[in-house]
């Protein structure tokens, strides 16, 4: 157990010297991290919201505005569906979670009931991927010819799963955009998320961010009435008065000429002649094909650019746009066009989402808990080597050295990782630089226990590593088993924190306090050839 081939110190040697190279960016000044190539000077500890600071936001998914949407999603289907069929109806309408309408022959009914039952689809568990046995729609009908159509609550439920986690997603494409660094995302009960944006200071720009559902359209201006006419009386029932960013009102068709889901990509820009901050915008093959179609048709008319129902602007169409590609101004700001771009970018969300709570958190703080967390540190690694050098004399000194390898080898694998360090994350670190010592403590047990059965000091140390790697892998082994079911149903990001720093702590203590501690008992002893033990 003490004879180490040369491939095998030399492997040993390289890995601590990658540790040392990888968890040194985390203590050099940044004047020194300037010099250092990207891939290295990039690669440190992240730390966590309660450290560094930055932004703490909950949100929740706006449940009636998703069951709106929802029902005229499905009085539109209905309206398509009874077109198809060529069943006369009258009086269609939305009525909280139901979509009505009188059939103008209720002799039809039968035939009308078995068309729209189609639109039904089957609730899936969203765990188990498989069929609840229930539908998402119901549809019924009367004697009179009324026809309901009827949104049912396991529909409705199962919507909602679907929308926060798509949500989620949306939000992680935003935040990442930022340049912020792991953020923490996560689901709360049934319709809400918390969003946590370590060094972060300005919550109104992620509120602004994450506020906004990003439905981006492409529609004609309805010219046959002025919007302040439309106001006073009544709009044209194919069209709607919106407002746009310049407090003006704008009578726009209802029809969609193009959406935001055909966009591939926006960027912000600055107009050549007036430079004026912009977004520029790209669509796919089928967006492209439907707004050159649409500019050729309209040449002369203006064309309103929506978001979420408020007109950007309304540019009037000089000549057909065939490239697929085109800009959005709007008298921006430089970040405002930039976070146009993200916001279009990353997609729009399925509903609104409501501020529930906000809150900033100060870098004093982190900065405290930093402070103390060093305290603790190292008042726990003053008070392990003076025991293990009072306790077992050289060999306690050569753990003191394998307890520092670990230190950095676990910096180095955080820092590889992009890890977050978290408050409960330094209380891993100094939960970890005892058990680092624990495994030495049951190696150099072992030793002493070989030597009064009257062993010589050289077969004593080689017994002694032998026997005790058993119980250091069974010891480490069920720690590792508790540490990962922590982190995968933990939930929370302090405690998956925890659970990180804790299992990275368990890989680098059987790494150095059994390999990288007997390769220095057997250089020591290769060196000495002692005849009595120093323990």
């Amino acid at each position: 157990m003490l004879h180490f081939s040369r491939l095998k110190t030399a492997a040993i040697l390289v890995v601590v010297g990658l540790g040392i190279l990888l968890a040194l960016p985390n203590i050099l000044p940044s004047s020194v991290l300037q010099k250092l190539p990207p891939w290295l000077a990039d690669n440190r500890v992240t730390l966590g919201l309660d450290l560094q600071g930055g932004s703490h936001i909950l949100l929740e998914v706006d449940g009636e505005a998703l069951r709106v949407e929802r029902a005229e999603q499905v009085r539109d289907d209905v309206r398509r569906v009874l077109r198809e069929s060529r069943i006369g109806y009258r009086n269609l309408a939305v009525r909280n979670a139901a979509v009505t309408l009188r059939l103008r022959d209720p002799q039809e009914a039968d035939k009308a009931v078995a068309e729209l039952r189609k639109l039904a689809a089957p609730v899936t568990n969203s765990v188990l991927g498989t069929s609840t046995g229930e539908m998402d729609l119901t549809v019924s009908s009367g004697n009179d010819g009324l026809v309901t159509v009827q949104l049912t609550q396991a529909g409705i439920d199962a919507r909602m799963r679907s929308a926060v986690q798509q949500s989620i997603e949306i939000i992680r494409r935003r935040i990442d955009q930022l340049g912020t660094v792991e953020p923490n995302i996560q689901r709360q009960g049934d319709n809400r998320i918390l969003v946590q944006v370590p060094g972060l200071q300005d919550p109104q720009r992620l509120k602004n961010l994450l506020g906004q559902t990003a439905k981006l359209s492409f529609r004609m201006v309805d010219q046959s009435m002025s919007p302040q006419t439309a106001l006073q009386g009544r709009p044209p029932a194919d069209s709607e008065v919106l407002m746009g960013q310049d407090g003006q009102p704008y009578l726009v068709e209802k029809r969609v000429r193009v959406s935001g889901e055909d966009l591939v990509d926006a960027q912000p820009g600055f107009d050549p002649t007036t430079s004026e901050p912009l977004v520029t915008f790209r669509f796919n093959s089928n967006g492209a094909r439907r707004f050159a179609t649409t500019t050729q048709e309209a040449v002369g008319r203006p064309f309103a650019i929506v978001l979420d129902n408020e007109v950007i602007s309304a540019p009037v169409i000089r000549e057909p746009i065939l490239a697929g590609s085109g800009q959005i101004s709007g008298n921006f700001t430089v970040q405002e066009a930039n976070d146009l771009a993200i916001l279009l970018r990353a997609g729009a969300l399925p509903a609104p989402l409501k501020v529930v709570e906000e809150r900033t958190v100060g870098p004093s703080l982190g900065a405290d808990s930093i402070e103390a967390g060093k305290v603790a540190a190292y008042v726990a690694a003053v008070l392990v080597a003076v025991f293990m050098v009072a306790v077992y004399g050289l060999f306690g000194f050569i753990a003191i050295i394998a307890l520092i390898v670990h230190i950095t080898l676990m910096f180095a694998l955080q820092s590889l990782l992009g890890a977050t360090l978290t408050l409960p994350g330094i209380a891993g670190v100094v939960l970890t630089i005892g058990m680092a010592v624990d495994s030495n403590v049951v190696i150099f047990e072992r030793i002493r226990d070989e030597a009064r059965e009257g062993r010589s000091a050289i077969s004593a140390i080689d017994k002694g590593f032998t026997n005790a790697l058993g119980t250091v892998m069974d010891a480490n082994i069920t720690s590792l088993a508790t540490a990962v079911i922590l982190f995968l149903m933990g939930g929370s990001g302090p405690v998956r924190g925890f659970a990180v720093t804790y299992i990275l702590g368990l890989i680098t203590t059987v790494f150095t306090a059994y390999t990288f501690t007997r390769l220095l008992v057997a250089w020591w002893v290769k060196w000495r050839r002692p005849s009595k033990l120093p323990i």
